[in-house]
């Protein structure tokens, strides 16, 4: 239950991010013009609070999970004794394309994508010796914060970039059409793509995490588990949030290390705090039953949290983002909750009736017709 349960938080927190660009005054245009876009820094402080406690935590908790249930995939296998990856490599040839999908027709910050290339190359890696598998841990964690820091230097010792928003695309999202945004994803592919990239070494370091961390018993009901999980918890929130609070109050100067890099340290306090409140629940309540069910269904609550936001804040759906500009943050609050209600209820309803969400049997089904096919050939 554990683990479903972190999915759950993670699919709900990831949103918790990602609403702010959505009902931004120029949509994801606003991310590549406003630098302030995604910053946390505002002048309401509730906003200031949610935005922080967000802002990058969830998609590293996502992140570590993915590398979790890559581990669990990697341990079923070898107990079949089939060959590794073997099938696992249309599974993550399938998810690209989902992501790509995902990126072009409905949202241009898509994860999907940079997961599918990450988990291939740690499936590689998980057939290699565990001396090989630490040395990469090692190195891509020290290479992203190498990479981090140089960036924070550039950007203490340059002088701010100036914004210079192209009127033809500040009003695309809030007045364009549907096919414009997307002739705009296309055209922008490679900067709206460019976090990813920049982050790769990350995204192969916190999918070892994920693996190291379930290979310890992390996520064990046992006393082992609980004792990781406290001292995640004092890792994560008693050094990594204080750390996290001194460099958003220091200004977009140290962006980069707030965004990229302590956000995965506190992310494992996060990890390690759900897990204790869970030790300490007799039954689950209604809550825990919706963020299991949407962690069941993760992959379909991911795309759909996204295409309901672009419908509601879109010029080319409702238009909220346009029409209640001058109600933020409230609204946006207010809009990531209703989301998250619709989604644990819709999500909850759904299982009662079917063992997998939508996205997820179509995964299933179309992974089981290309096996049967491969074998009558």
């Amino acid at each position: 239950m554990l683990l479903d349960v972190l999915r759950g938080v993670a699919i709900l927190g990831t949103l918790a991010t990602n609403v702010w660009i959505f009902t931004h005054p120029s949509g994801e245009y606003g991310v590549l013009s406003d630098a302030t876009a995604i910053a946390t820094l505002s002048g309401n402080p509730v906003e200031t609070a949610f935005r922080f406690l967000a802002n990058g935590k969830f998609l590293a908790l996502l992140t570590i999970l993915f590398g979790v249930g890559l581990a669990i995939q990697y341990h079923s296998a070898q107990r079949r004794g089939e060959r590794w990856p073997g099938r696992y490599r249309w599974r993550a040839g399938l998810l690209f394309v989902e992501g790509s999908l995902h990126f072009l027709l409905i949202f241009a910050f898509d994860v999907l994508m940079g997961y599918a290339v990450a988990a291939l190359v740690v499936a590689w890696l998980l057939n290699r010796s565990g001396r090989v598998q630490k040395v990469v841990f090692w190195t891509t964690g020290s290479l992203h914060l190498a990479l981090m820091l140089l960036g924070t230097v550039a950007l203490l010792a340059g002088p701010d970039p100036a914004a210079n928003p192209d009127p033809a695309l500040t009003g695309l999202f809030t007045s364009g059409g549907y096919l414009d945004q997307v002739r705009f994803r296309l055209d922008n592919a490679l900067a709206l793509r460019s976090e990813p990239i920049l982050t790769f070494s990350l995204l192969l370091f916190l999918f070892l995490f994920g693996v190291r961390l379930f290979r310890a018993g992390a996520f064990g009901a046992d006393p082992t588990g609980r004792r990781i999980r406290r001292r995640l918890v004092w890792y994560g929130l008693g050094v990594g949030l204080p750390l996290n609070v001194a460099t958003t109050l220091a200004g977009p100067d140290l962006f980069l290390v707030d965004r990229y890099v302590l956000p995965a340290l506190v992310t494992v306090g996060y990890l390690g705090l759900v897990g204790m409140l869970l030790d300490r629940l007799r039954r689950p309540g209604p809550v825990v039953s919706g963020l299991t069910a949407v962690g069941r269904t993760a992959l379909s609550c991911y795309v759909l949290q996204n295409l309901v936001c672009t419908v509601i804040c879109y010029g080319w759906g409702l238009g909220l983002a346009a029409t209640l500009a001058e109600a933020r943050p409230w609204w946006v609050i207010g809009l990531w909750a209703a989301v998250c209600t619709g989604l644990t209820v819709g999500a909850s309803l759904w299982l009662r009736r079917f063992q997998h969400g939508p996205l997820e049997a179509l995964q299933r089904s179309l992974l089981t017709r290309r096996r049967t096919v491969a074998e009558l050939g």
